[in-house]
């Protein structure tokens, strides 16, 4: 792990981005004529085979970033990216094939037809919480659809970034694929270039920054956010369950999942012997007392100071302002290490109840009556993902039919992600467009209508707008209309 954080390439310097911009861009219109399918193929096996020669390598940097598990890093870094590649080679014939469209009567005597293409040099910024995951996941996408792409890894996780370089670098000649590297000043340069999509993960508040750059370049975007996802606990909830999908959805990664369960609303009746549970879970999976679970190998750790205190600020100001820490709390700056925490008792006026999280802290909120619950959802930003839990349909069917988010989970936390014939996504302040499969394809394509000409009578409605043609034309609007 020594060895790793000794690596760095430095960020790159304005010459160097441009010159990597317009590499691609020369390159563009020549390979588009030639890059069919099996094309595309070969270059989504070259990927996944250097993501396999590099495996260990992703462990050991993103252990030495954030000492994040081996076995989690197979299951949320580098398996989502095989299972992208593999799902997306399997169906990718069928998604390239232009897709026939049935005419009107108002066009009798044409055909149609709606064919993906690619829509070119696509910029992608990846984020520091799954380096390698939020980096190559996208580009599966970008590279199936034809594009090319630039991708801009965190400066926060720099071990994992170098490992995504040397992964592109093996599969890739940086006419196709580029890995660019450096802090948000590289961003910015990066951002201000004409790209023709950019696909963007990170907080609502740099999104905005996002857009706004894409704006003065009229480039197409998609926009992985995040917010409070609120997760909702049914007085006819599988208790077990529900602590055991909680705690793994919430305290994997430390909690530094933008779709991590951010706080919990639990019915006051079975309130008490939820949040037994949920303690006794954290005990099991992660050790019985603080040094236990700052032992254990498999709690990962927050990424950095300035996070650490952001955290550990969170759970102080919620002490002091009089909530109760159930359990956790516990902190040691010298490793980033914030033990799980469970916090009741909180109130309006706390700032755990206003930001999101990204920490180990889960707030339980006891609730008597669900239509309050539901206004106090939908008076916030739209989440990307919200959870309940409940033996009942009909509980989680009015909570689904009264409230807007990215996604729903139901007696389940977290897998969404993992499901590639979903959307991934948000809405509004949670995200714009959708990731994952089909949806990825689409994101990073341009649908184009084709429209022929085959035996139309529409000429027949042309000026000079004769006494027929105007009959017609009425007759037209009349019936069709």
């Amino acid at each position: 792990m020594n060895q790793l954080a000794s690596f760095s390439s430095g960020p790159a310097n304005a010459d160097d981005i441009t010159s990597a911009f317009e590499t691609q861009l020369r390159a563009q219109h020549p390979r588009r004529a030639s890059f069919d399918r099996k094309a595309r193929v070969e270059q989504l096996d070259r990927m996944a085979d250097a993501i396999k020669r590099n495996a260990d390598k992703i462990i050991a940097a993103c252990a030495a970033d954030f000492r994040k598990p081996a076995e989690e890093v197979k299951l949320t870094e580098i398996f989502p990216v095989l299972q992208e590649i593999r799902h997306t080679k399997h169906h990718l014939k069928a998604w390239m094939r232009p897709k026939r469209v049935r005419a009107t009567l108002g066009v009798f005597g044409t055909r149609a037809q709606v064919r993906p293409e690619a829509k070119g040099v696509c910029l992608i910024i990846a984020p520091w919480n799954y380096p390698v995951n939020l980096a190559l996941g996208p580009l599966v996408s970008a590279l199936a659809a034809g594009n090319s792409a630039i991708i801009k890894p965190s400066e926060m996780t720099p071990n994992a970034s170098r490992v995504i370089r040397d992964i592109v670098e093996e599969a890739f000649t940086p006419d196709l694929v580029k890995v660019i590297e450096g802090d948000a000043a590289v961003s910015q340069k990066l951002l201000s270039l004409p790209f023709d999509h950019i696909f963007f993960t990170g907080s609502p508040a740099v999104g905005k920054i996002v857009m706004e750059a894409a704006a003065k370049n009229l480039t197409s975007v998609t926009l992985e956010l995040g917010g409070k996802s609120p997760t909702v606990v049914g007085p006819n909830a599988d208790i077990k369950k529900a602590a055991r999908n909680i705690v793994w959805g919430k305290f994997a990664n430390n909690g530094q999942t933008c779709i991590a369960p951010d706080h919990v609303f639990v019915h006051r009746d079975i309130s008490p012997g939820f949040k037994v549970a949920v303690q006794a879970e954290i005990r099991r999976v992660y050790g019985q007392t603080p040094e236990a679970q700052k032992a254990t190998p498999d709690y990962c750790r927050i990424v950095n100071e300035r996070h650490f205190d952001r955290v550990r600020n969170l759970i102080e100001d919620a002490r002091a302002r009089g909530a109760s820490i159930l359990q956790g709390g516990q902190t040691d700056a010298s490793q980033n290490f914030i033990a799980p925490t469970l916090i009741a008792e909180v109130s309006d006026d706390m700032a755990i109840t206003q930001e999101e999280l990204f920490g180990p802290i889960l707030p339980i909120i006891d609730y008597v009556d669900i239509d309050k619950v539901i206004d106090r959802i939908n008076a916030n930003p739209k989440p990307l993902a919200l959870y309940i839990f409940d033996k009942n349909k009909s509980f989680a069917d009015q909570i689904i039919a009264r409230t807007s988010s990215g996604a729903v989970g139901i007696n389940l936390t977290v897998v969404h992600f993992l499901h590639p014939n979903l959307p991934f996504g948000g809405v509004n302040n949670s995200g714009i467009g959708a990731a994952h499969g089909e949806y990825g394809f689409k994101s990073f394509s341009h649908e184009k209508t084709v429209l022929e000409e085959k035996y139309s009578i529409t000429h027949m409605l042309f000026p000079p707008y004769t006494g027929l043609v105007r009959r017609l034309i009425n007759i037209v609007v009349r019936v069709l209309g």
